[in-house]
């Protein structure tokens, strides 16, 4: 059994992942209307992997015999200055679900839940690559700066990323993974 102050946390969480996913689709309609649809896909792709991360919270929360409790979703911001704009505000937004994170997994810690850190701890490493790929991003448009051909490079490479996390959780997360994972799994 869960305990009310991790389901209310984790709940809270829920909260962030969604929003998450809810600015990087804002993020994918700007880059798209400016005409960068390489950083409308990797935004578009950033938006699976927040879904994922909220519905693994909404399955824990279920299986450990908690309550999902969904909150209102604020509104994202609709345009951003520049590709470096976005990423920048990116990076400061995985920041702060890095520290929400950690507060998690502190909470867990001092509640005893055993069953909580060792979940968070997927998150836990899930940030740190997070936080990584958008440095490493931020770093290239700083050396591109305005050049219109560095961006629309940039714009090519980010426009590979393919969606790696299933989008359908309607049999569960689990479920949804092994399926996305093909014949092997």
């Amino acid at each position: 059994m869960i305990s009310k102050k991790i389901e209310k946390a984790l709940n809270g969480q829920i909260n962030n992942e969604m929003y998450s996913a809810y600015l990087y689709m804002s993020m994918s309609s700007h880059a798209m209307n400016v005409g960068l649809k390489g950083f409308a896909n990797w935004f578009m792709v950033q938006y699976h992997e927040e879904m994922l991360h909220a519905m693994k919270m909404f399955e824990f929360i279920t299986r450990r015999g908690g309550k999902v409790a969904l909150g209102a979703i604020k509104e994202p911001p609709l345009e951003w200055k520049s590709p470096l704009d976005m990423f920048e505000k990116t990076l400061e937004h995985e920041q702060f679900i890095t520290k929400c994170i950690n507060e998690l997994t502190d909470l867990a810690i001092a509640e005893k839940d055993h069953a909580s850190q060792v979940f968070l701890q997927w998150y836990v490493n899930e940030q740190v690559e997070e936080e990584e790929n958008d440095h490493d991003i931020i770093a290239q448009l700083k050396l591109a700066k305005d050049n219109v051909q560095g961006i629309m490079m940039i714009d090519a490479q980010l426009a590979a990323r393919m969606t790696t996390v299933p989008t359908d959780f309607s049999k569960g997360v689990e479920a949804a993974l092994k399926a996305n994972a093909g014949p092997a799994a």
